[in-house]
């Protein structure tokens, strides 16, 4: 296991460099660290479904921890998905053998958004705030625990599309011809995320991640009149959870800075661009996650090192880097390689 510091309830390495504060190393998570590419994973999974194992708080717990003890990454991520909220807000979920999400009522017509409710999260997702607790009983103070919810857009065409697309055809043409519907549709999603993310603080994260994974099909333009403000609004919401907010997207090489406009204590990048670059577009004063390709981690021990070296000389000396793969880890890969991922970023960045 790589060298870890005790925290306190607001202190950690991973919490010290989301605030833009020297750290003695790199802290390191994954997003979907737990998840299919471990056994231990896998063992559960092959007696639940996956929507039973997020409903089940000590299941989800379980989990959550995996990762924690086997890879010895910085912070853990609650193991959870970003659709649940939407079955309080009156969408028909279901996850298909492929495992993707289905909504079996679909957004078509603004009458549909109208219906839509803005649910008390305490009273829509319980066991969510349960898994929390139980996380948190068991990491004791080790590492601290990451809430997250989906982005307002991403859970917005994942409502009109039905589940995964390839062109978000559904969701644009609500956009361009239903603007008062889509705005309607993305104030009551800014509503529900933030109740949600506010009930996970209130139940011990010490960190939100909002993904908005399906961002990058936007351009500059749209994302300017149909998304800026509402993610602005998100964000101000945030702030006072005083806790610090990742805001990651995918494909956002063109958008990079206006999801620094929207807000965010820590932005996310992908692989798309190099870190430094990022960096420098971002601006010095917000801390950056990132943003090792997922598929290196297929390739060999001193490919993977080659490539986790040429992302912290690019970072330098600057405080605020949480080392992460540019968007989740994939199924079939090694766990041993994730492991040595982990410890690499560890030593690699000790006392630069």
């Amino acid at each position: 296991m790589g060298p870890r510091s005790e925290i306190s309830d607001d202190r950690s390495v991973f919490l010290d460099a989301c605030r833009c504060l020297e750290t003695n190393y790199t802290p390191v998570w994954i997003m979907r660290q737990a998840g299919r590419y471990l056994p231990q994973y896998r063992k559960i999974r092959e007696k639940h479904k996956f929507l039973d194992m997020c409903k089940n708080p000590r299941l989800a717990a379980e989990v959550t921890l995996q990762p924690v003890e086997f890879l010895g990454v910085d912070a853990a991520i609650l193991f959870s998905d970003i659709m649940l909220i939407l079955e309080g807000m009156g969408a028909d979920l279901a996850f298909a053998d492929s495992g993707g999400p289905v909504i079996g009522n679909p957004i078509e017509s603004p009458s549909d958004v109208k219906a839509l409710r803005v649910p008390d999260a305490a009273e829509s997702t319980p066991f969510v705030f349960e898994s929390i607790k139980i996380v948190n009983e068991s990491l004791n103070g080790r590492v601290p625990l990451i809430g997250f919810s989906g982005a307002p857009f991403t859970l917005a065409s994942y409502m009109i599309e039905g589940g995964h697309s390839r062109n978000y055809l559904k969701t644009k043409k609500m956009m361009y011809n239903e603007p008062a519907a889509w705005n309607e549709l993305m104030g009551k999603l800014v509503d529900t995320v933030s109740r949600y993310l506010a009930e996970q603080v209130r139940a011990g994260v010490k960190a939100v991640q909002v993904f908005d994974s399906w961002i990058g099909c936007l351009s500059p333009f749209d994302y300017d009149t149909y998304v800026m403000e509402h993610m602005k609004r998100l964000f101000e919401n945030l702030i006072k959870l005083d806790v610090p907010a990742i805001h990651f997207g995918t494909d956002t090489a063109t958008l990079i800075e206006r999801l620094r406009d929207a807000g965010g204590d820590v932005i996310g990048v992908d692989w798309r661009m190099e870190i430094d670059a990022a960096r420098e577009r971002i601006g010095y004063d917000r801390a950056i996650q990132g943003n090792l390709d997922p598929t290196v981690l297929f390739a060999s021990i001193e490919t993977i090192r080659e490539r986790v070296e040429n992302i912290l000389d690019r970072i330098g000396d600057r405080p605020g880097h949480i080392f992460n793969l540019g968007h989740g880890v994939l199924p079939k890969t090694p766990p041993d390689n994730v492991k040595a991922m982990v410890d690499m970023v560890h030593e690699l960045s000790l006392g630069k």
